[in-house]
């Protein structure tokens, strides 16, 4: 390393243009193959800077939201499932409605596609520049009845309601016992027109009454979440029994005939 480069390199390293600095001598090999003036070269190396910033930026908020596997809008199979209008989720991907602080629910029975599209929007959310947090129901409740208990429930709330989108996964496949139910009205109530919150359940709103175990608190939960809100109704069957039935190994039960 000449006195000159070394000299370069501090200064990059000082103004933390690390991009630059990692990869100066192929960039400038590539300026001087293109024949680009200063102007050109100045956005070119400007180009990669940004490119690796919004990286990091992606990997690191991948890492927060804490999904349990990647998914895309790209791997979702669209054709396979008929009820999802793939217009609507593109329109979706741009994340006005996370922007306006809106919710947005997947609603349909088990194993067809609704955590895919949860997270890849999610992703899509996080892309564009987002925080996003996902959690199973289940796993949020029992934390947040645990945070009540133990007497930081503020603290859990505030945990909760800090990124802008927050993803609740399976709600509706176990019921809430009654004081999680309230906690998670008063979690509903904080993020309301603030954050956005993205529910995936395998039942319909009309039976949110039977998952929290109070009518009274479920209307009143609805009542927020749809005020500002995008409903995606998903039917057909499960990809998994799909390729289960494809392969022989489930077969459907043979209804009884009636004597």
């Amino acid at each position: 390393m000449t006195p000159q480069t070394d000299v370069l390199d501090k200064m990059l390293t000082r103004l933390k243009l690390t991009a630059i600095r990692d990869q100066l001598e192929s960039l400038l090999d590539e300026a001087g193959r293109r024949q680009m003036s200063l102007r050109d070269l100045l956005g070119f190396l400007c180009e990669a800077e940004i490119a690796r910033k919004d990286q990091r930026r992606i990997t690191m908020g991948l890492s927060i939201a804490k999904f349990p596997c990647l998914r895309t809008l790209e791997g979702f199979d669209f054709e396979a499932q008929p009820s999802v209008d793939a217009r609507q989720i593109r329109d979706l991907a741009a994340c006005r409605w996370v922007a306006n602080g809106d919710s947005l629910l997947f609603l349909g029975p088990p194993g067809v596609g609704k955590t895919h599209l949860a997270i890849a929007l999610g992703r899509t959310a996080i892309e564009r520049g987002y925080s996003v947090l996902f959690t199973p129901a289940m796993v949020m409740a029992a934390s947040l009845a645990k945070a009540h208990a133990e007497g930081h429930l503020e603290e859990r709330l505030a945990h909760y309601s800090k990124p802008k989108l927050l993803i609740v996964d399976e709600l509706g496949y176990l019921p809430l016992e009654q004081n999680a139910a309230h906690l998670f009205f008063q979690l509903v109530s904080r993020r309301y027109e603030r954050g956005s919150l993205l529910l995936t359940s395998n039942r319909s709103v009309g039976e949110w009454g039977e998952v929290f175990g109070d009518p009274v608190v479920a209307t009143a939960i609805l009542d927020r979440l749809l005020h500002h809100s995008h409903v995606v109704t998903i039917r057909g069957d499960s990809y998994r029994l799909k390729e289960k039935k494809r392969s022989g190994l489930y077969k459907p039960p043979v209804a009884e005939k009636q004597s």
